[in-house]
């Protein structure tokens, strides 16, 4: 089975014809039987078309939803993957670091010590 692309949603025009043409034409039908069709049946025929039109409907919904379920599920496990490798969540920022600095003029034992080694020798 051929995966979508992970950028978007590409679908031919024969899937977009199954998804929304078939219902429309079903429904199209019914709607031109409630008007035109015999005179005992064209509630029967109209109820028959809508239904079915209706129904054609929900099963692509229906599946549409089941689909991006497995899409979730398959994120999910990627980002499992991504935890497992580098210890954190991929939408998760990283921690900064924090870069301590001392501002000018401020002796501390670290620059005593420097300076006093540097003007020992010499």
């Amino acid at each position: 089975m051929a995966e979508s692309p992970p950028g978007g949603d590409t679908t031919s025009r024969g899937v977009l014809f199954v998804r929304y043409g078939i219902p429309a034409v079903l429904l199209v039908a019914g709607v031109v039987f409630l008007f035109v069709g015999p005179e005992g049946g064209r509630g029967e025929a109209w109820a028959l078309f809508t239904g079915a039109g209706l129904s054609v409907l929900l099963l692509n919904v229906l599946y549409r939803m089941g689909v991006s379920g497995d899409r979730e599920r398959d994120r999910e496990d990627a980002a499992r993957d991504y935890f497992s490798e580098h210890g954190s969540w991929p939408d998760e920022e990283k921690p900064r670091r924090h870069r301590w600095s001392q501002p000018a003029n401020i002796a501390i034992p670290e620059s005593e010590a420097r300076k006093r080694d540097g003007a020992g020798e010499g």
